[in-house]
């Protein structure tokens, strides 16, 4: 009975780890770019209480391959427990533009990302899951229901809800304002207690450059601040994309 408790308790503590946010955490939207061609570079970092603050950071090298596929890889780097900067993974992502842009109430697409750790214990994260955007106005909403689970991991793994959202008035192209949101609840059909939940939210800032051509750079940044118990007390993210 012991054995099982050990047991349960660790599979718990490892569910939970590989469970954290990732500072550097984006807000995925449908739309898809035929033949745009982008380096995205994203950071974060976050702090609670006396705790060392975790930090993450990735770049990529992104193409529009169809008019309704846009596949991405990254590199992956993280600073955590006091620790250095490491290389913590590489990361195959994909967008599916599901509807045509402006065509329904609900723009709709798909987002695939498959991920290999560093550390091979974690075997392959994969996450997964629909992405919804609509629009009132000048007003933009964005919210992203997904799912993530790690495979061929040494420990225990389970399918774990994550979700995203956004809301942002569109001002100027260069400068709009609004709000960012992410979450993650634990196991996708039994929620842990809302004390374990993790729930961050806060301002945001989002804006295009035009560089002539096809050529622009495209960002957003957020403050967030932590709305459960678990979450991080202060979060910085960032995203710089170089389109061309």
């Amino acid at each position: 009975m012991k054995t099982n408790a050990l047991l349960l308790a660790a599979g718990s503590l490892l569910a939970s780890t590989c469970a954290l946010a990732e500072p550097a955490d984006y807000v995925a939207q449908p739309a898809v770019e035929y033949g745009e061609r982008e380096i995205d570079f994203k950071f974060g970092t976050a702090s609670k209480g006396a705790d060392p603050r975790a930090s993450a950071a990735s770049i990529g090298f992104g193409y529009g391959a169809t008019e309704w596929w846009f596949t991405e890889f990254y590199i992956k780097y993280k600073r955590e427990n006091g620790a250095g900067t490491n290389f913590d993974a590489i990361e195959w992502e994909n967008k599916f533009q599901l509807t045509e842009t402006g065509k329904y109430p609900v723009d709709v697409g798909l987002l695939l990302e498959i991920e290999r750790p560093q550390d091979r214990a974690e075997g392959w994260e994969v996450k997964w899951g629909p992405l919804f955007q609509t629009e009132f106005g000048k007003v933009q909403l964005n919210f992203n229901p997904l799912l993530q689970r790690n495979y061929r991991s040494e420990g225990f793994a389970q399918t774990e809800f994550k979700y995203e959202w956004q809301a942002k008035y569109r001002w100027q192209r260069e400068l709009e304002w609004g709000l960012q949101g992410f979450g993650e609840t634990g196991k996708w059909n039994d929620w842990a207690p809302r004390e374990e939940q993790n729930h961050r939210m806060g301002p945001a800032i989002f804006g295009k450059l035009a560089q002539g051509g096809r050529r622009a750079i495209e960002y957003n940044a957020a403050w967030l601040f932590g709305a459960s118990q678990a979450a991080p007390d202060h979060t910085f993210r960032l995203q710089v994309e170089l389109e061309y």
